[in-house]
């Protein structure tokens, strides 16, 4: 598998991976659309992505509606990740009216990024100290990493992120410390065809040091290494990834109810 499919597998199979953190938690499959709800009240863990090609705005309003219902009876707000892979090419343009009509905006666009290896550093990386989220003490300094670093804010980070059915079905957390101070993060999770890497975040009072680089090239080393990995960048993370060696493969319309 090669291309945005290896990106949707990772992507999907994270997402599912909040849905199943807790028991409260639910995932499912339905005509051509898959569903993740993580029970918490915050749009971007509560996501649907398209499981099929779409090839007209009706298909495409379809799926809305179906992934609307799902998660209608929550009451939860709740995104849908659309891979610009799965829109024939007459759609792509319309994309964001269609959502627009069926009440969703969109609130981000990722590129969809994939690297057969890293390349080498091009300086010298700073000396960290390497901690797997495996108690409490490391999921709360990764909650707080995911709440100054992206914003979220810090009740569902506390709830996503210090749970540990978070951690025990796949998605696998690092930190880096400098003098026992967590200063930034990422986290893995493997499929099939790849590593995906999410959440590499740093404070911004240690930014521009080279800890995220030093954590990523960490965290991928411990999931095996030179393979080939994915990911979806935000925009402070673009000129990091590709000076990784990681190019643009597809591209994601993130919209929220």
């Amino acid at each position: 598998m090669a291309g945005f499919e290896a990106i949707e597998e990772n992507l999907h199979a994270t997402l599912a991976a909040f849905g199943r953190a807790k028991p409260w938690g639910e995932t499912r499959e339905l005509a051509g659309v898959a569903v993740t709800s993580s029970a918490v009240q915050y749009s971007m863990f509560n996501s649907a992505v398209l499981a099929a090609p779409v090839s007209s705005p009706r298909e495409l309003e379809r799926r809305i509606e179906t992934a609307a219902g799902f998660f209608a009876a929550s009451g939860l707000g709740w995104s849908f990740w659309v891979c610009q892979g799965w829109i024939e090419s007459g759609v792509r343009s319309i994309v964001a009216d269609v959502f627009y009509r069926c009440g969703l905006h969109e609130v981000a666009e990722l590129p969809g990024m994939e690297a057969e290896g890293l390349a080498p550093p091009a300086r010298a990386l700073p000396a960290l100290e390497y901690r797997r989220v495996s108690d409490a003490a490391t999921r709360a300094d990764f909650s707080y990493i995911m709440t100054v670093a992206f914003g979220l804010p810090p009740a569902v980070a506390r709830e996503i992120y210090e749970s540990e059915g978070t951690w025990s079905g796949g998605l696998t957390g690092w930190l880096g410390y400098c003098g026992n101070v967590a200063v930034t993060s990422a986290a893995t999770l493997a499929t099939g065809a790849a590593v995906g890497v999410y959440a590499v975040g740093t404070p911004p009072a240690h930014r521009r040091r080279g800890y995220a680089e030093a954590i990523m090239r960490h965290a991928l080393a411990q999931a095996g290494g030179a393979g080939p990995s994915v990911l979806e960048s935000s925009e402070a993370g673009l000129l990091l990834y590709r000076r990784l060696g990681y190019r643009t493969v597809t591209r994601y319309a993130v919209f929220a109810a």
